[in-house]
């Protein structure tokens, strides 16, 4: 499949044919859309929208200011716009997408995970985490997740559906006004940093995810104005999303999701490494770095006597080191255990160990620093919950 022939929604084939199978969750169906938000619009659709309330076409960048600028959708407030038709915008621009069903606040109040609900009853999360020097949101673009990856709490849900590009920038938008708010321990801040490692693989929900990519980098009222070089796309190695996604030429930062340094471990680990193997999605993740000069993150879950061993590590540093440049980074990634499963974190020994081998080799790598150990943590759980 050539990136000129990946669907507009969905890079897999719903498991109807190649070797690997999308995981269906049992409530997978044809659903109703989600209602449209001025984010799903063009700025041709938005015009038309004001038209149609009887308003002139300059409402639209007030609505985009208050939008993307103030992080507000209640036309209530919105004091330079006809008090008359201040309701009907918000029907017609902002429909409610999520719903805040609960929260779950770790690490002295730096890290918040939500649990929200979409207009069909669905689930996805989000985790809002405070560092020194940076404030990240990490947000879901599927509900659930059709890879089937067996240490993974989404990952056991299945795909239920995309998620609309309105429904992904309604989580980064609550997230800009907690900051604006002082709503994070910490006092008021800014939302800098945006990572696509939620819920779902960013690289099956193509179009919404680059649309709310480009409108989280753009500036206002064109957008949120987070920098492109803080957003981090992931994927568990789609490389046809990989491929389109070089040829769009937004510096954003790929993570591939390894967790494994051959085909044999792969295969269990990852069950699209089936159709696009470890080789395919190295290649694929060596030419965006090619292209971009942005190094790609390598995340690799560390997981008890599976892929923590010295020997894993040492054909970790070969795979990577055959490209013969500095094009990538390592995170090895403590796992964060789903409660009754057989895939468990590594001993600290090991975890240094692994550490150790890598960077004698040359290798760039970081132990990922985890967040929310004493919540549920691992995106999927909370979902999991309300099954």
């Amino acid at each position: 499949m050539t990136s000129s022939e990946i669907p507009e929604t969905g890079i897999t084939e719903g498991g109807t044919e190649g070797a690997f199978r999308d995981v269906l969750s049992k409530d997978h169906a044809r659903r109703g859309k989600p209602p449209v938000h001025f984010t799903d619009m063009s700025e041709d659709e938005r015009i038309a929208k004001v038209k149609e309330l009887g308003l002139p076409k300059f409402r639209v960048k007030q609505l985009a200011n208050h939008y993307y600028g103030h992080f507000d959708v209640n036309a209530a407030d919105f004091t330079d716009f006809p008090a008359a038709k201040r309701a009907e915008a918000e029907e017609a621009f902002f429909p409610n997408l999520i719903t805040e069903v609960t929260r779950q606040v770790a690490d002295n109040g730096t890290t918040i995970k939500t649990l929200w609900r979409l207009f069909d009853g669905a689930h996805i999360e989000s985790v809002l985490m405070r560092y020194p020097t940076r404030t990240t949101l990490c947000i879901s673009s599927q509900v659930g997740c059709g890879m089937g990856c067996p240490f993974c709490a989404t990952g056991q849900l299945g795909l239920t559906r995309n998620m609309s590009t309105g429904e992904i920038l309604e989580q980064v938008r609550v997230a800009a006004r907690m900051m604006r708010e002082g709503e994070v321990a910490g006092g008021p801040g800014r939302l800098s940093n945006i990572v696509f490692m939620g819920m779902g693989e960013p690289m099956g929900n193509y179009r919404s995810v680059l649309s709310a990519v480009r409108q989280i980098s753009a500036l206002p009222p064109q957008g949120f104005g987070i920098s492109a070089r803080n957003i981090t796309v992931s994927t568990v190695g789609v490389v046809p999303g990989i491929r389109k996604l070089t040829e769009e030429g937004i510096p954003v930062r790929l993570a591939v999701s390894l967790h494994a340094p051959s085909d044999e471990l792969r295969d269990e680990l990852v069950p699209m490494n089936k159709r696009f193997n470890t080789t395919a999605v190295l290649d694929a993740a060596h030419d965006y770095w090619l292209a971009s000069k942005r190094r790609v993150s390598i995340e690799y879950a560390l997981m008890r006597g599976i892929n923590d061993q010295a020997e894993h590590a040492r054909l970790l540093a070969k795979r990577l080191n055959h490209y013969g440049d500095d094009w990538a980074h390592v995170n090895p990634i403590p796992l964060n255990p789903i409660e009754g499963s057989k895939w468990t974190a590594s001993k600290p020994e090991d975890e240094k160990r692994f550490l150790d081998i890598l960077h004698a080799a040359g290798i760039t790598a970081t132990l990922r620093d985890t967040r929310g150990q004493d919540i549920d943590g691992a995106c999927g759980q909370l979902a999991a919950k309300e099954r």
